[in-house]
């Protein structure tokens, strides 16, 4: 599949601070993607250059085919950055109507705004006052704006910020449905759980480098919970050198292999019998937070 999003070696510095430092990602086409990492990662920085808003220090990125920041790139792409911004006084759909005055031409469709703000579930509040939406139907009118030319791409920026739960589930229904639609999806979210439901593949940077990429379900690596007695567990972590292998408290051992029999095998030659083995497959929460190194193995719950 083609590449919509490449980025290269991309670098970006601001007075000393770097808030990427040599990111290489790539992004390919009709799936919903998940770009996850802590505050101050780089998430939103690498959004930004990707819509020409911030020029990198270094590395070169790629939209659509075009070198960033051609603007040719941008021809069929939606986003939603941060909060949106709208005036206030306007309803929801004249909002619309002036921001498809200041752009280039919709496309030939019947009625592109209508059919915006049915997709983001706002035709019957479209005629009230902006200032009188919440903060969830703002996220959904910035959305609406985003869809008004049918991208074949979509950038979104914590898109769900203020929506209440049932809301939440219908977003992520909409995104769903995008890309069965055939539109790629970059989502950068804090919300994991919804990220794991809704996305195909998931990328994690941490201080503005990938650290992992691949499909969300096998984001975390199988491992293995291996109990012995706490007399015999210094001797076990010897035995299972073999695979990264760390302890979890005074008897739990957790050992990054898929085969439970080769553990227990290794450990029985030595007479160390365990009182349980058992196949564990993190969630892409827990997953996160061991690679953006924001777990304490040693206080975590066991």
């Amino acid at each position: 599949m083609a590449a919509v999003i490449e980025c290269r070696g991309l670098t970006k510095r601001y007075r000393g601070a770097t808030a990427l430092a040599g990111l290489d990602l790539t992004v390919e086409a009709g799936q919903v993607f998940g770009f996850l990492g802590p505050n101050g990662a780089g998430k939103t920085t690498t959004l930004r250059i990707l819509l020409g808003l911030v020029t990198p220090t270094a590395g070169q990125a790629w939209l659509n085919g075009h070198q960033v920041p051609d603007p040719g790139g941008l021809a069929q792409v939606g986003s939603m950055i941060e909060e949106p911004a709208f005036y206030p006084w306007l309803t929801g759909r004249r909002n619309l109507e002036v921001l498809a005055l200041s752009g280039p031409a919709l496309p030939g469709q019947e009625d592109p705004i209508a059919a915006a703000l049915d997709r983001a579930d706002l035709t019957t509040v479209a005629d009230r006052k902006v200032k009188g939406y919440s903060q969830g139907m703002r996220q959904r009118l910035g959305l609406a704006a985003a869809l008004m030319r049918r991208p074949a791409l979509l950038l979104l920026d914590e898109p769900a910020n203020g929506m209440d739960p049932a809301g939440i589930k219908e977003f992520r229904t909409l995104l769903r449905s995008l890309a069965d639609d055939g539109t790629t999806v970059f989502l950068s979210s804090h919300l994991l759980a919804e990220v794991e439901q809704v996305c195909d593949e998931v990328a994690v940077i941490r201080a503005g480098r990938l650290v992992a990429q691949g499909p969300t379900a096998g984001l975390a690596t199988a491992r293995i919970r291996v109990v012995v007695d706490p007399a015999d567990q210094r001797a076990a972590l010897a035995l299972l050198g073999r695979w990264p292998t760390r302890a979890d408290g005074p008897a739990d051992l957790l050992v990054e292999a898929g085969d439970g029999r080769a553990v227990n095998e290794v450990l029985g030659q030595a007479g160390i019998w365990a009182r349980q083995i058992v196949l564990e497959r993190p969630g892409l929460e827990e997953a996160f937070l061991e690679l953006t190194g924001q777990v304490d193995h040693a206080a975590a719950p066991r």
